[in-house]
Parts: C-alpha cells; structure tokens; sequence
C-alpha cells in the first residue's frame, strides 16, 4: 500500500492521530524523503491567525464586562476593597486593580482551558463547552479564595460579571463560527485530505464530510488499493501505490495535509503504524474514520486499551432524568408561550374566520409515540374538504409513493393560509397537545397514517420519541429536503438528543420562522 519500510519509517516524537483540522492554504511542495524536516510555511498560519482573533476578542469583551460592571456597580474606581494582612492593617487595594487581575485570570484561564484549541473551533459544542467550563472554574477559584483569604469582594459585582461575561463570549465565538463557516464554505480555513480506504468507504465518508463543509474538511483526493490509476471516484482523483512509492509523496501531490483512513483493512496495523511515523508533525495529521454515522458525540467515548484506542458507543437511551427532563420543559415551554402569545393568537383566529369559510382550527389524526395516533391542532391555511384533494395532486408532481406528504406550490391554500405556512404561525395551536402530552417541542414531525404505512424498517425508528412541533429536519432545509435527507435527520435526532440540543433546534427555529427564506412553503 505503499508504505515505506525500513530506517525511514522512524517514529518521530510529536506525530498527530487525531480529528484535526488544518490548512488553509497548502502549497503542494516536492516530494522528499520521508522523515526529513520541513518546514509548514503557510500551513499552520490559519490556525495562528485564528486563534489570535479569538484571544483579541475574548480580551475586548472581558475588558468590556469586567470593568463596564465595575462602572455601573460600583460607580468607577472611587470604592476599594481590604484584603486582611496578618499583623498590620488592611491593604486597601482599588477595584480598578481588582479588574484588571480578574480580566488577566479569565484570558489565562480561557487559554489554558483549550477554548481556542484549533481540533475544537468551528463546529460541536466542545468550544462553547470549554468557555463556559474554564469561566465556571475561575468563578470557583475566585471564590475559594476570596473566602480563605477574607477579601471583602462586592458579591453583586462577581455575581453580575461573571455570567455576562459567559454570555457574551459565547455570543462572539458564536459570531467568529458563522464567519468561518463561510470562510470554510469557499475552500479555506479547512484541512485538504487524501482519503485511504476501499472504494465503498471511501465514497461513503467523502459524501458524510461533503454534508458539513463547516467542520473544516476538504477531500482533494484518495488512495483506493486496486483502481485503476490516473481515475477519479464520484469525482475524487484517485492515486495507487502504482504511481508513488510511499502515502506521504501522494499527499505532497494533492497538496493534502491529513490522511483518513476510512476502512481497516486497506492497511496492517504495521502499515498504519509506519505510516503515522512517516507524517511531519504538525505538518500532517492522521485521522482513523470508523464505518459508523450518524452518532453525537456524547455516546462516543475513546479508550486505551493494550495499546488499542477502543471506541465506545453508548446505547441511546430515553428513560430517567432525561425523559423526566424533557417532559418538564414541554410543559413549562408551551405553557408560557400560550401565555405570552395568547393575544395574537387570537387575532390569528380572527383573522382566518373572517377571510374564508369553514372552522378556525384545523384537527387531523396523526401517528405519535410507538405508533399511537392523536388529533393535532393547526390553524386552518386551506379551504374546505382539502383533504380529499390531496392523492390526486401528489399524483399529479409524482411524490405519492413518498411518505412526505407535500405539495409544492398548493393550489389549496387560503390567502391568509400563504402566509401562516410561510411563518409558521399555522402550528402554534399545537402548543396544547404539547401540554397534553401528545407532542414536544422538538421531534420528528408527526406524519398521517398513510404516510407511516409507507415507512421501511429503518423509518420506523422515527416513532420511538414523542413528534414534535420543530424538528432537525425542518430546520435545516424544510420543503426543500428529500425524504431520505429528512428521514436521515430524524433518525440522528432520535439517536442522539439533548436538552441542549433541543434548545439549539428551538433558537434555529425561531430564526426560520423570523426568516424563512425560500425553503418555506
């Protein structure tokens, strides 16, 4: 498979395997001996130059909260705190001093915490984990000795600081992603990657990393043992070891700074070995894809074992706290939101009795939790008896053999039904059978029988949790997903959701709902 043997394979202190991402801009160089030094160049600059904006503006915002609460709290640097000194009277010491200390112990521990690491930025929730966890650790800190010491800090001062100062950097890392997500989108900010592996694996990960540009990588080429040389696969240029005498000449070739492997038995665990010591450190990067999709990252947890980094995979589980915990934030959710919305409701009801004939509300059985149908609630966005129209205009665009019920351009819908579609607002009576239990917040959308009978085995697993009124499917794409994308999207959200998730899908939703763009019909 071309991996060289011999004194140049020499393992080299440093190399990486790991889920990095790297380079953006990498210059193909010549091919060289393998193990000889070389320098990066550009290679590693993305990742400085990223990571200095983030400290930068990491440091703004802290100067910004820190000594903005001072100001409104304390009324500038005219109040003082004492710090007791054993023997002798109190140091007496300006909260303007006080601030700059804890601005330079957030930056610190913000660094140290592996909040601007470059394997964590751009895409999870492992970024804004780790600010959140690094600030927790300082509050903590702050605390502690404070209390040992008998520092008489202001507590509204801490106690206002620090969760605005959560807040408000997880505002501009969020604002520093979108920014990158773009950036990634065009090619850059993202690692080139030479992909190893079988025909089928390879073209299954290349499609998975095509999905999520913003994650920040790159197929510019693979290596499949037995193609043909010089051809391409589902449009990758493909190498052999024909053509080079070792990986690492491939990767110089395609201008690749990371290596996937995406099936174990292209190479030996000796030949993966060398391989990993054949790689520049810092320059290159390994990365091992399992044949496994589709799984958040909380199940999957990295083990060591007899020399083998054994990957678990937690079974999904929807039983204790977690279900106890969902169900009570349906009900607080809905609940207020009833209460909060309960006069443009109204005025929504209004406004469909009087601009069509028929009733308000629309009731219509769907299928929920382990197949048990209920009556959910929209406002009605159609004329009369619509239902009966439906197969024959599925039948006409083609779709009626697809369990996604969906019309474009529907010829059924009221003047004032255009636009509760286009925003939404036809779903919030649904907000009841949230609180009836019928339904979440968040969820595969509940779908009628007939769709449900077309459903394969794989599908099915969608009525294992409780539908919802939004869902991951409806917030990335909506109408313009395919069933097999939006049935894929369901299936990752049944297997692996969270609270946090949840409250995610609910903000992205809102902004659809704000902005729906073209997608929404």
């Amino acid at each position: 498979m071309g991996v060289r043997k011999g004194q140049n394979a020499r393992p080299q202190e440093g190399s990486d395997v790991s889920t990095d991402v790297d380079s953006e801009v990498v210059t193909p160089s010549s091919p060289t001996q393998t193990g000889a030094p070389r320098e990066s160049g550009r290679r590693r600059d993305w990742r400085r130059s990223y990571a200095r904006r983030l400290a930068v503006t990491d440091f703004l915002v802290l100067v910004w909260v820190v000594f903005g609460v001072q100001l409104v709290w304390l009324g500038g640097d005219g109040d003082t705190t004492r710090i007791p000194a054993p023997g002798e009277a109190p140091l007496v010491v300006s909260y303007t001093i006080v601030s700059v200390v804890l601005t330079a112990l957030w930056v610190l521990a913000l660094r140290f915490g592996g909040s601007r690491n470059y394997r964590v930025v751009g895409a999870g929730s492992t970024e804004y984990k780790l600010v959140a966890d690094s600030s927790g650790r300082l509050f903590g800190f702050v605390a502690i000795v404070a209390f040992i010491f008998r520092i008489d800090i202001a507590r509204g001062y801490i106690l206002l600081a620090f969760p605005l100062g959560i807040l408000m950097l997880l505002f501009f890392r969020w604002a520093w992603r979108q920014w990158l997500a773009v950036e990634r989108s065009q090619g850059r900010f993202a690692s080139n990657v030479l992909l190893i592996g079988s025909e089928q694996s390879v073209v299954h990960i290349a499609t998975q990393l095509s999905r999520d540009t913003s994650a920040g990588y790159r197929v510019v080429g693979a290596w499949v043992k037995g193609y043909p040389a010089g051809a391409e696969l589902e449009g990758i240029p493909v190498r052999t070891s024909q053509e080079y005498d070792s990986i690492v000449e491939a990767l110089d070739t395609f201008g690749a700074d990371t290596v996937v492997v995406t099936s174990s038995d292209t190479l030996s665990p000796q030949e993966l070995r060398e391989l990993s010591w054949q790689l520049i450190p810092g320059v290159h990067h390994l990365v091992l894809a399992p044949s496994l999709t589709d799984v958040g990252g909380p199940r999957i947890h990295t083990r060591p074992v007899a020399g083998l980094p054994l990957i678990h995979v937690e079974t999904p589980r929807s039983e204790g706290w977690k279900k106890y915990g969902k169900r009570g934030f349906d009900i607080l959710g809905s609940g207020l939101m009833l209460l909060a919305l309960s006069i443009p409701l109204l005025l929504v009801a209004l406004a469909v009795k009087l601009t069509s004939r028929g009733r308000v509300l629309y009731r219509q059985e769907r299928v929920g939790l382990n197949g048990k149908p209920f009556e959910m609630l929209k406002f009605r966005s159609m004329r009369e008896n619509a239902d009966a129209e439906l197969q024959q205009l599925l039948a006409a665009q083609g779709t009626s053999d697809k369990p996604l019920f969906k019309v474009k351009d529907d010829p059924r819908l009221t003047s004032i039904g255009k636009v509760l579609r286009k925003y939404s607002i036809d779903e919030f009576p649904q907000l009841l059978n949230v609180l009836k239990g019928d339904m979440s917040l968040v969820g595969p959308r509940p779908q009628r029988e007939a769709e449900v009978a077309l459903y394969d085995n794989i599908a099915y697993r969608r009525l294992l949790i409780k539908p919802g009124m939004s869902g991951l499917w409806q917030v990335s794409g909506r109408s313009e997903l395919s069933w097999e994308d939006a049935i894929r999207l369901d299936l990752f959200y049944v297997e692996n959701w969270s609270l946090m998730g949840d409250i995610n899908i609910l903000w992205r939703t809102v902004r659809a709902v704000v902005a729906p763009g073209g997608s929404a019909h």
